[in-house]
């Protein structure tokens, strides 16, 4: 197996893909004695083929995985368990907040998409957003069959399995985890960071169906991972990162760049809702990645709020940004109201 040292031996598997996302990666992990799959690509005969031929290639077979690790609830890191598990019924592991979604509960999918319904009606979306609720509507619906057939292994912050730290990464995705191998500084990445693409903080729900700050979350997740002495990280799409201290910092770099072109928008168009924001800083892209564009604009949103730059008030059931009004201002207006009370 390719890159290893005296204790950890990983084999990566990568199956290219006409996307942007270049490539479906996972990974075969001799660890400690035993044989690890981290994530398993997508659904497809492709996948399950160089997953086949990666092990015969190494002097394996599928009985021989003794565990998988999923980095992720997303269907391009979960596509093959069900496969594997029809041959070879081995524990799965995953986050513990990512049993909903992987067992495709219904009360979890009717909520979130509950969620989305009313997020973007307040966000000022109109037509854009219900088409995106008819096409969420659509997909739980064909995905019902992706559900796993198994009890998930929980894992959670501070966890280890065969000799990796579980460290939880929230921002890309609520459920998301790193496993790192400080011995070697290998980190084993998911979505969390990827070479030739920043990774989208996908705006969610929690359990109670409030919205998370996912793009505060994903700031400090990077920030977390930067604190380890990292040398190399295998991404879940794309190349092999080689200089991961370079890239987090280039991640970083680029939220604050980003956060602060949005603040200059709206200091022009405010008041505004985040559709209008949106429209105007992806013109192209508005229409064809709806849905990324607004979880992209609403998380830097939510940051310039958290920040406060901006401040938002409720109007007609939508909300509608501007500038923050500053300190010296609010006292001056508050000074102004308590005079005219007296008088």
């Amino acid at each position: 197996m390719k890159r290893q040292n005296e204790s950890l031996h990983v084999q990566p598997i990568i199956v290219p893909t006409s996307s942007s996302l270049q490539s479906f990666n996972f990974y075969l992990v001799a660890s400690e004695g035993e044989l690890l799959l981290v994530d398993s690509g997508i659904d497809s005969e492709k996948c399950w083929r160089y997953l086949h031929q990666t092990l015969q290639e190494n002097g394996f077979s599928l009985k021989d995985i003794d565990k998988i690790v999923l980095t992720h609830s997303h269907q391009d890191h979960t596509g093959l368990v069900n496969r594997i598990l029809d041959v070879h019924d081995i524990p799965v592991y995953a986050h513990k907040d990512a049993e909903p979604r992987l067992y495709r509960d219904q009360g979890y999918i009717q909520n979130r998409i509950a969620f989305f319904q009313q997020l973007y009606r307040e966000m000022g979306c109109k037509e854009n957003g219900d088409n995106r609720i008819i096409e969420l509507k659509e997909k739980a619906k064909a995905n019902e069959s992706q559900a796993l057939k198994t009890k998930i292994n929980p894992l959670e912050g501070g966890d280890s399995v065969a000799g990796f730290d579980v460290i939880e990464t929230p921002g890309h995705w609520p459920d998301h985890i790193v496993l790192c191998h400080q011995e070697s500084g290998i980190l084993f990445g998911g979505d969390h960071l990827v070479e030739h693409v920043s990774s989208n903080a996908m705006i969610e729900p929690d359990a109670r169906g409030k919205r998370l700050r996912t793009l505060v979350q994903y700031e400090a997740s990077l920030k977390k991972c930067r604190d380890y002495a990292l040398n190399i990280v295998y991404p879940g799409h794309g190349a092999i990162i080689d200089n991961p201290a370079a890239l987090i910092e280039k991640r970083l770099n680029g939220i604050d760049s980003k956060s602060e072109k949005i603040r200059k928008l709206i200091s022009v168009l405010q008041p505004c809702t985040a559709d209008e924001v949106a429209r105007m800083f992806y013109e192209k892209a508005y229409n064809s990645e709806f849905s990324l564009v607004m979880s992209e604009i609403i998380g830097h949103l939510d940051r310039l709020e958290t920040l406060e730059e901006i401040e938002k008030r409720k109007i007609e059931n939508q909300w509608v940004y501007s500038m923050h009004t500053s300190r010296g201002e609010r006292e001056a207006q508050m000074a102004n109201k308590s005079s005219k009370s007296r008088d």
